[in-house]
């Protein structure tokens, strides 16, 4: 009887009041004619509003609370009380136990199954295999067991819990010593590298100091190099203090554009399970220091030369070989900073950015540092000629102490703004606002998208991005997009073969996990369309609202 109405209800989409007569029909079938009086005084002297319409599985039922009406005397009408239907599918959906009875349907992937459960290959062929949406980008979908039948697969195997926890434990002490000789083994191979290393002739250089800011790097280690050689010398030969400041300066130069060049090897090794974005702020941490080197090896030396030469002074022996020295370092170092301007404009042209915002916001920090540590050098060898001539025309050696505070002055604020730049990096800067706001507009442009909150778009550096967004999607659409793929035919008859509160519970779990599906697809579909449309977008983590 239950089917007939259920059926008759869905296809006339009938009223509360047609619904209530067309169970008085079924009770009257069910019940004899006899009742039918009965049932239709109670429609007379009661209220819909007083009856409750009650599912069973056998029969159509329905109580009253007791009907009196003033002016007919008291009438009573004392009907059994049955649970509702929507009262007996919560009873149903209440009584599930959500512990490891329910989690036997849960889902685990081949390796997981013979890591946890130490099963092998061809035991799992004899289980059943289910395809999954995979998370990944390469591959479309993979395999994975039933937990309930792993488990049960290992009882067979293993015989007994306890026999499974014992071969547990054996292969994790195995596993333990398996790592403790790995380790003994990289360190051995290590040890053979470096000895190979001082018998056999030096490698090619890596590709990456052939351009951009490794080629500038090299670049300055190779003039830097030769300028500090060469005042050194001069320094020895006229015991001037603003050449003992140029001097120092030359080699805190090299010695960071040195640091500068291990940093942008770092910087472009594979990413590993221990640094799964990458070394690209070895750059940053190597400029970093970079900056504190300068100050206390370039800044630190040229006042202490200099505070100690306003102390006691000494006479200056000829200065002609200095001249020559500093000219020819004007040179070289005037050549080095054309090098990191030209490097430094390609590369904004590149961002669509002016220059000073490209240098002021640090985004190549290495080119930055040659760029920054030249410039100081031009403005360093100016003020040191300066400061020696003075001392040549007048005789007084104090001229030439100024100079040397003026060059360590120079050098600390060259430090002083590397320091800053480089610790805004590593801090976890923010990419320009028009690109948060084209990625922005991408998501909410999508139909599957009804909000985004909390945006955050990272400078990883070298050019890589990290997105993270709350995305509110829309549950319409995306369940639109999971109909779209499904007979709508045989939805409708499973639909009607509903009969039970566990068959209802059955269609929606398994409807509703393919929705989930679904809605873990438009994830996928959306972090490819933000990494297509913006290269510089690496890392994307969408989280669900």
């Amino acid at each position: 009887m239950l089917p007939g109405l259920a059926a008759a209800a869905a296809a006339h989409r009938c009223s509360w009041s047609s619904l209530c007569r067309l169970r008085l029909r079924c009770r009257a079938v069910a019940c004899g004619s006899s009742d039918l009086q009965e049932w239709q005084n109670l429609v007379t002297f009661g209220s819909f509003s007083n009856i409750v319409p009650c599912c069973t599985l056998n029969q159509v039922k329905l109580y009253s609370t007791n009907v009196q009406k003033e002016g007919q005397g008291s009438q009573t009408h004392k009907m059994e009380k049955v649970p509702s239907f929507d009262e007996a599918v919560k009873a149903v959906l209440k009584k599930r136990e959500y512990g490891p009875k329910y989690t036997q349907n849960n889902f685990i992937t081949g390796v997981r199954a013979m890591n946890e459960f130490c099963l092998k290959s061809s035991d799992l062929e004899q289980l059943r295999k289910i395809r999954r949406r995979s998370p990944h980008e390469d591959t479309e979908s993979f395999t994975v067991y039933l937990r309930s039948d792993v488990e049960t697969k290992s009882l067979e195997v293993w015989g007994s819990p306890e026999a499974l926890a014992r071969e547990k434990k054996l292969r994790k002490e195995a596993e333990i010593e398996y790592r403790e000789r790995l380790f003994r083994n990289q360190k051995i191979l290590r040890e053979y590298r470096e000895f190979l290393g001082n018998t056999k002739p030096r490698s090619r250089p890596t590709s990456v100091f052939f351009k951009g800011p490794g080629k500038v790097v090299m670049v300055a280690i190779c003039i830097n190099g030769l300028n500090c050689f060469f005042k050194f010398l001069a320094w020895i030969y006229t015991g001037s203090a603003s050449m003992f400041s140029e001097a120092i300066h030359s080699l805190s130069d090299t010695c960071n554009q040195a640091l500068l060049a291990l940093g942008i090897s770092k910087s472009v090794q594979t990413p590993d399970p221990t640094h799964p974005y990458g070394f690209s702020n070895m750059r940053y941490i190597a400029s970093l220091i970079s900056g504190v080197g300068i100050f206390m090896m370039g800044a630190g030396l040229s006042w202490y030369h200099g505070v100690m030469g306003l102390l006691n002074p000494q006479p200056i022996e000829s200065l002609l070989w200095a001249y020559c020295i500093l000219a020819g370092s004007l040179v070289s170092e005037g050549a080095t900073l054309l090098v990191a301007v030209n490097e430094l404009r390609r590369s904004a042209r590149a961002k669509g950015m002016s220059l000073y915002k490209y240098v002021m916001e640090s985004r190549d920090p290495s080119t930055n540092v040659i760029l920054l540590e030249d410039t100081a050098a031009v403005l360093g060898v100016t003020i040191a000629a300066t400061c020696m001539g003075l001392t040549s025309i007048t005789g007084n050696p104090l001229y030439d102490s100024l100079g040397s505070l003026g060059v360590g002055t120079l050098l600390g604020v060259v430090s002083a703004f590397l320091i800053y730049t480089n610790t805004e990096a590593l801090l976890g800067r923010s990419i320009q606002p028009e690109q948060v706001q084209r990625l922005t507009e991408l998501l909410e442009n999508d139909p599957s998208v009804r909000a985004i909150h909390d945006v955050k778009a990272t400078d990883l550096g070298l050019g890589k991005v990290r997105f993270k967004a709350e995305v509110d999607f829309d549950g319409r659409v995306v369940t639109r997009s999971y109909l779209e793929k499904q007979d709508f035919d045989q939805m409708l008859q499973e639909i009607q073969e509903v009969k039970t509160p566990e068959e209802l519970e059955t269609f929606m779990l398994k409807h509703g996990e393919n929705i989930i599906d679904t809605l873990g697809a438009e994830v996928d579909r959306l972090e490819k369309e933000l990494k297509k449309r913006n290269p510089e977008v690496r890392h994307v983590d969408l989280e669900i609202l």
